[in-house]
């Protein structure tokens, strides 16, 4: 399975540089969403590009069931998640935030996580899992 970060759906909903990645990535037919990304993506894509979340969800509520599955935070991954936060997390050094951490805690080691952020490609990396990465904003 691969897990698309926030900024893999917002790049998806906006037309963003990695837009052709992901929709390659959700053609492929196993790729997830842990929900804390997918509220982080709908969140940025009203605020900053002023796309509105009903029609964001337009667009992404026919790939849920079938190319895009979402992953709901249960206890053991919040728990999981706070613990990589907190061994990996440096305010400037590595600032992973919250909804990244559950990313990373709901892979499997079998999983790969698609972004364009360094800090979450090195902690997946130190954490064992694969990642791609994702062209980022120039």
């Amino acid at each position: 399975m691969t897990l698309l970060d926030a900024y893999a759906l917002v790049a998806f909903l906006t037309g963003g540089p990695a837009t052709a990645q992901v929709r390659a990535l959700l053609r492929e037919g196993d790729a997830a969403v842990a929900t804390a990304n997918l509220a982080e993506a709908l969140d940025v894509a009203q605020r900053v590009y002023r796309l509105p979340i009903a029609r964001a969800m337009e667009i992404l509520d026919p790939l849920f069931g079938g190319w895009l599955a979402a992953l709901p935070l249960d206890s053991a991954t919040a728990r999981s998640a706070a613990e990589i936060r907190a061994r990996h997390y440096h305010r400037s050094a590595r600032p992973i935030s919250l909804a990244d951490a559950v990313l990373i805690a709901s892979a499997r080691r079998s999983d790969r996580i698609a972004t364009a952020d360094p800090d979450v490609l090195a902690v997946a990396g130190i954490e064992g899992l694969e990642s791609i990465t994702l062209a980022g904003q120039g």
